[in-house]
């Protein structure tokens, strides 16, 4: 069912707001269409369900490829489901910039948790796109958070700029990593080590375990030499077994601990408030972009300054300058 064939914002968020999956399927279905009349029913939408949102600890996870991530997610929202809390899990799948085709089946690869009726998995493609990725994963979390799920996993397509496009809009960023260390600590960016707020050391179990006992100690003293994101904070480095389902309980057990903290500092608020400044900067960024492309003069300009540019005619800074000056005639 097209989006456009949904029920109205009203009829719409009368159900999320019961709690109906069904409903928050459609709800999503809708914020991510790119067509007018369902961006204006979206925003209704959106603005009926704000109060009920926020009461969610949103957590974002990534990792290296290969660190058997979606094993690790499925035990974690396993075992939230046993404690009788309702799991969100959006996950960012990549799409072809080519065909448009997204290489991942979150579904297919979480076959457990897809079952249980406390859980929520909801693939949402890229498109090439980080900006839409963030405007619909945001938008994706509050509409879960009004459907009474208590955790939102945003989980990344890997180690790159959709990292720190995550840590913007979630509470807590975890980095999962495999059992590895000394010359493998280099292939870790240090970029991606400043997001993480708790790394987890996955596979640590078997032949492994003493390969991941001395990842984790790598990674402590890594952690330690870099500026921590809170003040109230240092990043925590832990072993898990998603395979032996061992190591997950002491996770939350951290996550808890961590909101406790940020919470009682009023940090935890405080960076709310500041991602939702951001998130205004950037609609009005990606909404002004919007405009200028469909500026009659602009559009009649644009090709030309382009030519020039890529002929090494004229400087992006100089042609950037001309386009922005048509916009105040």
């Amino acid at each position: 069912m097209s989006a456009r064939r949904t029920s109205d914002p009203d009829q719409l968020a009368e159900q999320l707001l019961s709690g109906d999956r069904r409903a928050l399927a459609r709800a999503i279905t809708l914020v991510e269409s790119r067509h007018e009349a369902d961006r204006t029913a979206a925003d209704a939408l959106l603005q009926k369900i704000l109060p009920r949102t926020g009461k969610a600890i949103r957590i974002g996870i990534s990792g290296t490829p290969g660190v058997g991530k979606s094993s690790f997610i499925e035990r974690f929202g396993l075992y939230l489901t046993a404690q009788k809390k309702k799991v969100a899990v959006l996950a960012v799948d990549p799409s072809s910039t080519l065909s448009g085709g997204s290489i991942l089946g979150d579904k297919t690869r979480m076959e457990q948790l897809v079952r249980d009726a406390n859980a929520f998995i909801r693939p949402s493609p890229s498109g090439g796109s980080l900006g839409g990725v963030a405007r619909r994963t945001r938008e994706a979390m509050l509409l879960a958070e009004a459907a009474g799920f208590d955790v939102v996993l945003v989980e990344t397509v890997g180690v790159g700029q959709s990292e720190t496009t995550v840590a913007e809009m979630v509470d807590i960023f975890l980095l999962l990593l495999a059992p590895a260390g000394g010359d493998d600590l280099q292939g870790i960016k240090r970029g991606i080590m400043e997001l993480a707020d708790l790394v987890v050391v996955n596979k640590a179990d078997g032949d492994l375990l003493p390969k991941a006992r001395l990842a984790a100690a790598d990674y402590r003293m890594a952690l330690h030499l870099m500026r921590p994101r809170h003040a109230d904070w240092q990043p925590q480095v832990q072993m898990a077994s998603a395979l032996l389902n061992e190591g997950i309980d002491a996770v939350w057990t951290t996550i808890e601990d961590f909101r406790g903290k940020l919470e009682k500092s009023g940090a935890f608020q405080a960076q709310r408030r500041h991602q939702a400044e951001g998130w205004l900067w950037r609609e009005l960024q990606d909404g002004l972009l919007d405009w200028l492309k469909q500026d009659a003069a602009v559009a009649a300009e644009l090709p030309k300054l382009q030519k020039a540019v890529s002929a090494g005619k004229a400087t992006p800074h100089a042609a950037a300058k001309k386009i922005l000056s048509l916009l105040g005639k």
